[in-house]
C-alpha cells in the first residue's frame, strides 16, 4: 500500500464547458451547461453531446501533419491551454527528455479517423491516399503524439480501461516514479466524438434525448462529449497540489452494468483512503462518476450514504461536459483541483428530485467552501474502477 505523494505542478483541461481552468471555473460558478442537441455526423441521433467547438477548422501544426485526426487536435488544443506546453518543456530541461514518462488514457483514440478512412476506400478497397497513415489507426496514437509533440524520448504508456483510463493514469505515473523509472510523468485523456461511440452507446440504450440529470429520480440516460485534459506530476516541487493516494480494482460482474453492492468501487475506495492515510471524515469534496445511468447512479449514490458524513459535499459535474469517456478521470481530476484551489464546490447540473439512494451528501447547488481533500471516482465499463486522492497545503 506503500506510495509516494506527488506534487501537480500544472494542469490543463479542454472541454464543452471551455478551454483552460479560467473558463471551466467561470462555467461552473455560472452554471452554465456545455452540453447542446446533437449535430454530430450525417445522420444525427437524438440526444445532447459535449461538443468542443472549432477542431474541423483546427488541422495540428505542420510539424505535426502526421498525426493529424480530430482527437489529436481535440490533443493539441488542450496541451496549448494554461501554459502546459511550457510547463512541460520546463519539466524536460530539468530532468531530461528521457526521464519525463508519458502516460495517456483514452478508450476510443483516433478511431474516428478509421472510421473516415473506411467510408472513403478508393476503388481498390484501399484507405484514401492522405489517410494511409498508420498511426493514427492504432490505440497508441494520442500518446505517441503528445511525446512527440513536447519533445520526450522517455517512456510513454497508453492506458485503455473505457471510462477509467484517464484516472488510472495517476496510479501507473506514481508507480513509474517511485521505481525510480521516470522523475516525472506528464499524465492526460483524451477521446473525441465519432460514429462509433454515439451510436454504440444508443444501441446499448443508455444514451438520453435530454439534457443529462445525474443522480435525479427522473433521469434518462447519458449524454455524450469530447474533451483533453493533462497534469505534470512530480516527486520534489516547492508548490501545486498533491496526489495522495489512489485505489483500483476490477468487479469482473458485467460488460456494462456495475456490480449491485458497488464492491469494485468500495475496494477502489477503501484502498485510496489507506494509501492516503484518510479517513471519510477528512474528505471535503467527491467528483462522483454520475452518468445519469440508472445503475450507476443508484449504487454511486449507495455508496456515499453509507461511508461518507453528512458534512461531506459530493456532485456530479457531467452536466457540464458530458460524459467524456476515456477522458473523464482527467477532465474531472481537473475539476477536483479546480475546487480545491478556488474553494469553489460544485453542485449537480439538472438535479431536480434526488434519487432515493441519494444521501445529503449529494449536493444541487454549488457550496463555497474551503476545502482541503477531495476525491475523484471514475468508473469504467466492464467493472474497471480508480478513486484517486487530491490533498492541498493547509
Amino acid at each position: 500500500m506503500q506510495s509516494r505523494s506527488l506534487r501537480i505542478t500544472a494542469y490543463t483541461l479542454c472541454s464543452a464547458a471551455g478551454d483552460g481552468t479560467a473558463a471551466t471555473l467561470a462555467a461552473l460558478r455560472e452554471r452554465r451547461s456545455g452540453l447542446s442537441k446533437n449535430d454530430f455526423g450525417p445522420a444525427p441521433i437524438e440526444t445532447w453531446i459535449g461538443r468542443v467547438a472549432g477542431l474541423e477548422q483546427q488541422p495540428l501544426p505542420a510539424e505535426f501533419a502526421n498525426w493529424d485526426c480530430r482527437n489529436n487536435r481535440l490533443a493539441w488544443r488542450g496541451l496549448a491551454t494554461d501554459g502546459f506546453i511550457e510547463a512541460a518543456h520546463e519539466a524536460r530541461a530539468r530532468y531530461g527528455a528521457d526521464r519525463v514518462a508519458v502516460v495517456m488514457g483514452t478508450s476510443t483514440s483516433s478511431i474516428g479517423a478509421s472510421e473516415e478512412a473506411y467510408a472513403r476506400l478508393d476503388p481498390d478497397g484501399r484507405y484514401p491516399a492522405d489517410l494511409r497513415r498508420p498511426i493514427i489507426h492504432t490505440p497508441h496514437s494520442l500518446g505517441d503524439f503528445v511525446q512527440h509533440a513536447l519533445g520526450l524520448t522517455g517512456i510513454s504508456v497508453t492506458v485503455a480501461t473505457a471510462c477509467s483510463s484517464s484516472a488510472k493514469v495517476f496510479a501507473q505515473a506514481e508507480r513509474l516514479i517511485r521505481t525510480g523509472l521516470a522523475d516525472a510523468a506528464i499524465v492526460g485523456g483524451v477521446d473525441s466524438l465519432c460514429g462509433s461511440v454515439l451510436f454504440g452507446f444508443n444501441s446499448l440504450e443508455l444514451v438520453s434525448a435530454e439534457q443529462c440529470r445525474p443522480f435525479d429520480v427522473e433521469r434518462r440516460g447519458i449524454n455524450l462529449g469530447e474533451a483533453a485534459g493533462f497534469a505534470l506530476l512530480e516527486k520534489q516541487a516547492p508548490r501545486g497540489a498533491w496526489l495522495l493516494g489512489y485505489g483500483e480494482s476490477n468487479d469482473a460482474h458485467h460488460m456494462s452494468t456495475p456490480h449491485p453492492e458497488g464492491l469494485g468501487a468500495r475496494l477502489a475506495l477503501n484502498d485510496a483512503l489507506k494509501r492516503a492515510d484518510l479517513r471519510p471524515e477528512d474528505i471535503d469534496y467527491i467528483n462522483l462518476h454520475g452518468t445519469a445511468s440508472q445503475k450507476n447512479d443508484e449504487v454511486e449514490a449507495k455508496i456515499v450514504a453509507d461511508l461518507f458524513p453528512t458534512t461531506t459535499c459530493a456532485s456530479s459535474t457531467k452536466g457540464w461536459t458530458g460524459h467524456t469517456l476515456g477522458a473523464a478521470g482527467i477532465v474531472e481530476a481537473a475539476i477536483s483541483l479546480i475546487a480545491l484551489e478556488h474553494e469553489l464546490l460544485p453542485g449537480t447540473l439538472n438535479l431536480r428530485v434526488p434519487d432515493l439512494a441519494c444521501g445529503p451528501q449529494i449536493q444541487r447547488d454549488n457550496v463555497q467552501r474551503k476545502a482541503r481533500h477531495a476525491l475523484s471516482f471514475s468508473f469504467g465499463f466492464g467493472g474497471s474502477n480508480c478513486v484517486l486522492v487530491f490533498g492541498r497545503d493547509r
